[in-house]
């Protein structure tokens, strides 16, 4: 995998809000089929560098390339191709009030494809099989769905395309435990079965512990490291260790460790 070329290619880039600088001449590298997750705290360019990674905002300088386009030198039409190729699970889930389960997730298909509606159901029935809901769901609206049925139906608009690359904002963010593992569990499913890419935007320590196998921190409009969790648990980097020194990040530290330990044979 590693020898493979990046799906996403960050070079130089540098984003700013008049005297607020936000990124630095970031550089970053995410390859195909490997679930990364990009952390910092507040005020350190994630979730500007989501936006801009999938086009919702533009950077002051330096390039992104995002399955081999080069994001600053798209046609129209290019733009709307390569959005296909791609699926985005917003933070608040994004979905449509107006519309049901199943009407948001065949909208991407109405728009982008000329099947026939009885295709389009069928697809999105396949979509809520897929993370995990029944098929009832799809006449349902969003207000009438839990928090953690209202993220799996957001996933399954997604991947309504078909997408190579996934990314999600805060996946498991207003979550109770249980339904937070759920999402864990088919993060990894969909990336194992799927081999899709999948970038996220989490503060969910518990998340990237199970589930990612890179992380990048972000902190003083640079990536302060890039690596495994285990790997940056053990940095010296006083930006990288805030996110373990706490008692939430101890205590997940500590959780996977005895994890680990528990499944080693006797």
């Amino acid at each position: 995998m590693s020898n493979a070329a990046p799906v996403i290619e960050i070079s130089k880039l540098s984003t700013s809000f008049g005297a607020h600088v936000v990124h630095v001449a970031l550089d970053l590298e995410i390859r195909r089929a490997e679930i990364f997750a990009i952390i910092g705290g507040s005020g350190s360019g994630k979730s500007t560098l989501l936006r801009e990674m999938i086009l919702l905002q533009q950077p002051n300088s330096g390039s992104i390339s995002v399955l081999g386009n080069d994001l600053n030198h798209l046609s129209e039409a290019d733009t709307l191709a390569l959005r296909q190729r791609w699926g985005v699970m917003f933070q608040h889930g994004g979905l449509f009030g107006a519309l049901t389960i199943k009407e948001n997730i065949g909208l991407p298909l109405r728009e982008h494809t000329e099947l026939a509606d009885a295709l389009i159901d069928d697809i999105a029935d396949w979509k809520l099989a897929m993370t995990g809901l029944a098929p009832e769901v799809g006449a349902l609206y969003p207000t009438e769905l839990s928090g953690g049925m209202l993220k799996r139906a957001s996933l399954a608009r997604a991947l309504a395309l078909d997408p190579e690359l996934l990314f999600l904002d805060e996946p498991t963010a207003g979550l109770d435990p249980e339904s937070a593992g759920e999402v864990d569990d088919l993060v990894r499913k969909l990336r194992d079965q799927f081999g899709l890419t999948i970038v996220m935007i989490t503060h969910d320590l518990d998340l990237l512990w199970q589930v990612a196998d890179r992380v990048a921190v972000l902190a003083d409009g640079k990536v302060q490291g890039v690596g495994s969790m285990l790997e940056l648990s053990a940095s010296d980097n006083p930006a990288i260790q805030k996110f373990f020194a706490g008692p939430r990040g101890r205590a997940a530290q500590q959780q996977q460790t005895a994890g680990r330990s528990s499944s080693k044979p006797k």
